[in-house]
């Protein structure tokens, strides 16, 4: 590849940046038509990059944003034209907010519109897999920080010609802590000719205020913000022109980079709350005012294992103290702290005065982290502590049951299977407390606390370790701090409405809103009374009033043309949101149900939600093809997926949908790991023989393809005199492509078209060959990718060169083992297409942390423990810890025969 015809710009909601492809330091380029390779050592071959910024023209960024009733219309649009004389691949980007559906996208070149179309996620998968088997970049979507999800998509436009990006996406906005946010992310890169941010909301119920405010206005920007606020509407724009936006007046930089927010609240005064009808379809908002708050009896479990070491617990502590001194005086709490132990401050709940808040504190401030982690044991303790004051009289009968679990791990003391401690919690709470699962950092269960706080009256949250930490924690208790009513339940006529979303509800918090809608039988509304009950502190709580319609045209007769039918989105957003909510909990069947709901409501819309998937076909182009690009809506484990990574290695991944597939690996001493995150587990096992020993870790006869690794032992015998073996070297096969790859712990070599090339590891390169692409990190790891087939990752593991036993190793990690064949095998080959097992009979080991127990597998019946081991992919020095059980005596009974039946006479041997 040569020449300007192959620059990439990055289109930022319109700007423009050079990049490049990678130019390694030190040993491979691309250069000419062909795709084979070409070698060239030492600083001869670098290439010095030029810059390309009047190469591209972003003549306008807009920012359209329509709010009716709480119901956000975003489209975010960018004009760009190319300059050059020849073609260049351009990026538009968008940050949305992650709780926002995407329903539209759509390019103009060159007077054609090329439209992204929603499909069933399996469906779209499949055009997912093509397009990754071809070469072509496939993802659109992936994480922007905590609160955004970031759009992306690229295409070559002709040189003098120009295109058209524009997205739209839709959210219902939540009230938090008493007002609606609307978040805009604008990060333009340079100055734009045409920057507009423009926000119209529509509020028949009455605004109460708008606030608007950015991390980039200056003073001189401030006076630029226009707002027009009337009873019911208000109009806010932000159009800076092109030399405002500069950093100063002879910079090519804008000072346009970060959050545009808007912050606003209707008013309220009707105890039934404000119900609205549009086009047959309702929406009842209910947040009435001046309710007297309910006590609330809570208990804190918090987990002090050793995982939480450091600024964790620094910051748990930091925040309850900060919790403490925000409890009223009517409510009464306890605390609760484990590890592989459960100790309480009281045995029981005590009032929250001045003089017990103060002892709390000083118990708080000595939480020190220690030992396992026993989430069973600790949240048991809780619910037994409230159950045995209720039932004694303890605290007052009106009010409210809560635990706030605020745990960084996963169980591996106690009880440790997820599903068990669910039933655990579900049963011993009867129905009759909420729990609250904060999940601190990257590593914890997202999905198990989210389901067992649902199952229990809760909700759960994650916090992000960072140094805002303790706010977090602080800010998600001030939500739930304050309950109104519990037991929530609002009623309409049966002969009225349909299709109606969730009308019960465990609470009300201050500054929270109830929000129901559903579809109209007939416009009658003489049949339409509404109800709302609900348990208060002094009494309970009941009021019922009549529907009326509202005339759009009459409230807004000169915007009546842009409502459209946004009530029945609003219908169906949240309709598709408590679905999606359903389909994690309840039986198979009912489960199964909500699933096929919110698919067939997320089709019938055009939303992208974790059901389905725009597809976007590019224009075709001589050098990529017509092959479809895949944008997912990112579930929340996927996000935190992506924030683990960012967390380690400063940055997001590469966009590509998340399909949740097994991970098998060879890494350490040499152990063996099977991750399977359909069944939320993982096997491992290791293998030992003496050092030089060749193992054929993946044969597959159909498609060609050999890997062997063959084991190195340490320097010398260290003093204790064990011998620890590790893989060194790894011989790669593809028969049929003719790809031949050795790797060592200092040397990459690669053979192809009867040439063979070699690499260092203290090189760094990005190459496309013929048969075979290589990514290779610095010092790091090898991403090996074999044309239409599967893909390898080798780590290099370096040790202190002086360390006097150990020396460096690697590590060996398969990806897309379902492009191999069913007649795959070898010592990590024939777990590829799954395993069936069964563990049962938990029981004591010999240390608290790793229990034994029994595992069916293969007919046989084995002795397992539950360990750990390290995965480096996220975390290439430290490594993730993963649970597993292990099987011992090198795999004996989960493997084929016998370990010693994959050994073979070379690297390159199949015997």
């Amino acid at each position: 590849m040569s020449g300007l015809r192959h620059l990439r710009l990055l289109l930022l909601w319109g700007s423009a940046c050079l990049w490049l492809p990678y130019l390694a330091q030190g040993a491979l380029v691309i250069s000419g038509p062909s795709n084979s390779f070409q070698e060239k050592s030492g600083s001869q071959s670098m290439r010095q990059k030029r810059s390309t910024s009047n190469l591209v023209e972003v003549q306008s960024v807009v920012v359209d944003c329509t709010v009716t009733s709480r119901f956000a219309h975003s489209v975010m649009t960018t004009e760009a034209l190319n300059l050059a004389n020849v073609s260049q691949e351009i990026f538009f980007e968008v940050d949305l907010p992650k709780t926002a559906f995407i329903s539209n996208f759509s390019m103009e070149i060159e007077g054609h519109v090329y439209v992204g179309d929603v499909k069933e996620k399996k469906a779209a998968k499949k055009e997912y897999e093509k397009a990754v088997s071809s070469g072509q970049t496939a993802g659109l979507v992936k994480v922007s920080g905590r609160k955004m999800e970031k759009f992306s998509v690229s295409v070559n436009i002709a040189g003098k010609s120009g295109v058209i990006f524009s997205l739209t996406y839709e959210e219902l906005l939540r009230r938090k802590l008493g007002q609606y946010e609307i978040l805009v992310r604008v990060k333009p890169k340079q100055v734009v000719n045409k920057f507009q941010i423009v926000a119209n909301i529509y509020e028949p119920q009455g605004i109460a205020y708008v606030n608007t405010h950015s991390t980039f206005l200056t003073n001189d920007l401030l006076p630029l913000v226009e707002k027009t606020v009337s009873e019911k509407e208000a109009h806010i724009s932000f159009s800076p022109t092109m030399e405002q936006q500069r950093k100063c007046p002879d910079c090519d930089g804008t000072i346009i980079d970060g959050d545009f927010i808007i912050e606003y609240d209707v008013k309220r005064s009707a105890d039934l709350g404000e119900i609205q009808v549009v086009n047959g379809y309702f929406v009842h908002f209910f947040a009435p005012p001046n309710l007297p708050r309910v006590p609330k009896n809570v208990v804190f479990v918090i987990d002090r294992s050793g995982s939480m070491y450091g600024r964790k617990i620094e910051q748990t502590r930091e925040a309850m103290l900060l919790i403490l001194d925000d409890l009223n005086e009517d409510d009464s709490f306890s605390i609760v702290q484990f590890d592989h132990n459960i100790d309480v401050w009281k045995p029981s709940l005590t009032r929250a005065t001045t003089g017990n808040v103060t002892d709390a504190k000083i118990y708080a401030r000595n939480i020190r982290d220690n030992g396992g982690t026993d989430i069973n044991g600790g949240v048991l303790r809780a619910v037994e502590m409230l159950a045995s004051d209720r039932a004694s009289g303890l605290i007052p009968e009106r009010s409210i049951d809560m635990i706030i679990l605020l745990t960084d791990g996963m169980p591996n003391s106690g009880e440790y299977r997820l599903p068990k401690i669910q039933e655990n919690v579900r049963n011993a709470t009867g129905g009759n407390m909420s729990l609250f699962c904060l999940g601190f950092g990257n590593d914890v269960d997202y999905y198990f606390l989210d389901t067992m706080s649902r199952q229990n009256k809760g909700l759960a949250r994650r916090i992000f370790e960072g140094s805002d930490a303790a706010l977090q924690l602080k800010g998600f208790y001030q939500e739930v701090s304050s309950p109104l009513l519990s037991e929530v339940e609002l009623r309409y006529p049966d002969n009225a409405v349909e299709s109606v979303t969730t009308t019960h509800f465990d609470q009300l918090f201050n500054g929270s809103e109830i929000v129901v809608a559903g579809h109209l039988l007939d416009n009658n509304l003489d049949s339409f009374l509404a109800e709302v009950y609900g348990r208060g502190f002094e009494q309970d709580f009941q009021v019922q009033g009549q529907a009326t319609t509202l005339d759009w045209n009459v409230l807004y007769p000169d915007e009546s043309y842009i409502f459209g039918k946004f009530m029945e989105r609003l219908w169906a957003y949240l309709s598709i949101q408590q679905l999606l909510e359903k389909s994690k909990s309840g039986t198979p069947e009912e489960k199964g149900n909500a699933t096929a709901d919110a698919l067939d409501m997320s089709l019938r819309y055009s939303f992208v939600t974790p059901l389905t998937s725009m597809v976007v076909t590019k224009p075709e182009d001589k050098e990529h093809g017509d092959d479809p690009l895949i944008a997912d809506k990112l579930t929340e484990a996927e996000r935190q997926e992506a924030e683990r990574h960012a967390s380690r290695h400063g940055s997001y991944p590469p966009s590509t949908p998340s399909y949740s597939s097994p991970t098998y690996f060879v890494d350490g001493d040499p152990h063996f790991m099977i991750e399977l995150p359909d069944k939320n587990d993982a096997l491992c096992f290791n293998v030992n023989d003496k050092p030089g020993t060749i193992y054929n870790l993946v044969k597959d006869t159909t498609l060609g393809i050999l890997v062997n690794g063959q084991t190195i032992g340490d320097k010398m015998i260290p003093p204790d005199g064990t011998i620890n073996t590790y893989l060194g070297r790894f011989g790669i096969v593809h028969n049929i492509l003719g790809v031949k790859l050795e790797v060592t712990t200092t040397t990459i070599s690669v053979y192809q078209d009867n040439n063979w090339m070699k690499f260092l590891w203290s090189d760094a390169a990005s190459v496309k060959g013929k048969n075979v692409d290589l990514v290779l990190h610095k010092d790091r790891s090898l991403k090996v990718t074999l044309k239409d087939s599967v893909k390898f990752v080798i780590l290099l593991h370096k040790v202190w060169e002086k360390h006097p036993y150990h020396r460096d190793y690697l590590g060996f990690y398969t990806l897309d083992t379902h492009l191999l064949s069913p007649s795959v095998h070898g010592l990590l080959g024939q777990f590829y297409h799954g395993i069936e097992y069964e563990v049962t009979d938990l029981r004591e080991g010999e240390t608290p942390e790793k229990p034994d127990a029994t595992m069916f597998v293969k007919g046989l019946e084995l002795n397992v423990t539950r360990g750990w081991q390290r995965d480096f992919r996220r975390d290439w020095k430290n490594g993730e810890k993963i649970p597993c059980w292990f099987v011992h005596n090198n795999g004996t009974g989960l493997v084929d025969g016998d370990a010693t039946d994959y050994i073979v006479s070379g690297l390159f041997k199949t015997v």
